[in-house]
C-alpha cells in the first residue's frame, strides 16, 4: 500500500523552490504547485541511497528510478513516466491553478532497497526562471545587451501571467462568495419560515387544547 504524503509549496513570481525529502519503500511525495497558465516548469532531482554500514547516504545505485506524475487542478494527467536515480521533467501549465507534482521510486523492484530510505534532492523551476539564459545567447548569438532585454521580456510576460491568474482567482473567490452568500440567505429564509409555521402550529394547538378543556 502506498503512503501518500502531501507537501503544499507555493510558487509566486520568484519561481524557483529547492529541497530534499526523504522516502521509504512504499513511500509517495506529492507537492501542490500553485501555477498560471502556459507556464513553463522545469523540475531537477537527484536521489540518494542510506547506506546502512557507512551510516551516510550515497549515490543511488544504477537501476533505481524515480517515477513522476503531475496533474492539473481538473485532475488530468500532465506528466507520467519514469526516470533514473538522477533527472529533469518538464512540462507546461495549460490551466491555472495548483498543481500536484508526485514522486515515488520503483523500489519494489530492487532487491537493494528492501527495508532503506532515499534521499531525493528536487529544484523546481517555474516561468522566466525555468529558461537557461547562457544557453540561448549561445544558440542565438545574442549580445550581452539583447540578452539582458531578453530577460526583462520573459519577466513581464511572466508578471502578466501571474497577473492573469491572480484576478482569475479574485474571480473565483467573487463567485464562491456570491453563492455562499444567497445559500446563507435562503437558509435564513428557511429558518424564518420554519419558525412561523411552527408559532402558528403552536397557536393552533394551544387554542385546541384550551377549547377541549372549556377554558376559552
Amino acid at each position: 500500500m502506498v503512503r501518500f504524503v502531501l507537501l503544499v509549496l507555493t510558487v509566486c513570481a520568484a519561481g524557483a523552490r529547492g529541497l530534499y525529502f526523504h522516502i521509504g519503500e512504499t513511500e509517495k511525495r506529492c507537492f501542490i504547485e500553485e501555477i498560471p497558465d502556459e507556464t513553463m516548469v522545469i523540475g531537477n532531482y537527484r536521489t540518494q541511497m542510506w547506506d546502512k554500514q557507512k551510516e551516510v547516504f550515497l549515490p543511488s545505485t544504477p537501476g533505481l528510478g524515480m517515477h513522476v506524475e503531475v496533474k492539473d487542478p481538473d485532475s488530468k494527467v500532465v506528466l507520467s513516466r519514469q526516470y533514473g536515480s538522477e533527472g529533469r521533467f518538464t512540462f507546461t501549465s495549460h490551466t491555472p491553478g495548483d498543481h500536484q507534482i508526485c514522486l515515488h521510486s520503483n523500489s519494489t523492484r530492487m532487491a537493494l532497497f528492501a527495508g532503506g530510505k532515499l534521499r531525493v534532492h528536487l529544484d523546481i523551476q517555474v516561468g522566466e526562471h525555468a529558461n537557461n539564459y547562457p544557453e540561448i545567447a549561445a544558440k542565438d548569438k545574442l549580445t550581452e545587451l539583447q540578452l539582458r532585454a531578453r530577460q526583462l521580456l520573459d519577466q513581464v510576460e511572466q508578471i502578466q501571467k501571474e497577473q492573469d491568474y491572480q484576478r482569475y482567482r479574485e474571480e473565483r473567490f467573487r463567485l464562491t462568495s456570491e453563492s455562499t452568500n444567497q445559500r446563507v440567505l435562503w437558509w435564513s429564509i428557511a429558518q424564518t419560515v420554519i419558525l412561523i409555521l411552527t408559532g402558528i402550529w403552536q397557536m393552533r394547538h394551544l387554542k385546541s387544547f384550551f377549547e377541549a378543556k372549556k377554558l376559552v
